[in-house]
């Protein structure tokens, strides 16, 4: 299922640049379409624009992450870290009956 884009706050644009900056091998956590978990290694080598608008990560093993469905870049929170956390903590949201 493929999911509306949502812009990316500016500010992070400058965590992601630091993170190219190290030229270290970053571990990515991100919505995939299907809403899974899915985790990308390399290094992050540049930020794409595909349609004018959507960003991407590119990474040098040439795989690519929508940066509005990441959850973390090295342990940092990313654009989709809220939307993880809504998703983590939603049984929380349960009713549970203490009755025997």
């Amino acid at each position: 299922m493929k999911t509306n884009y949502t812009p990316i706050d500016p500010d992070y644009f400058e965590i992601v640049e630091n993170e190219i900056l190290k030229n270290k091998i970053s571990t990515v956590f991100y919505f995939e379409q299907n809403n899974s978990i899915g985790e990308e290694k390399g290094k992050i080598t540049t930020v794409s624009t595909v349609n004018n608008f959507e960003k991407y990560l590119l990474l040098n093993n040439e795989k690519s992450v929508r940066m509005d469905r990441i959850i973390t870049i090295n342990g940092i929170p990313g654009s989709a870290y809220d939307e993880y956390d809504r998703f983590a903590l939603a049984c929380l949201d349960c009713n549970v009956s203490d009755e025997d």
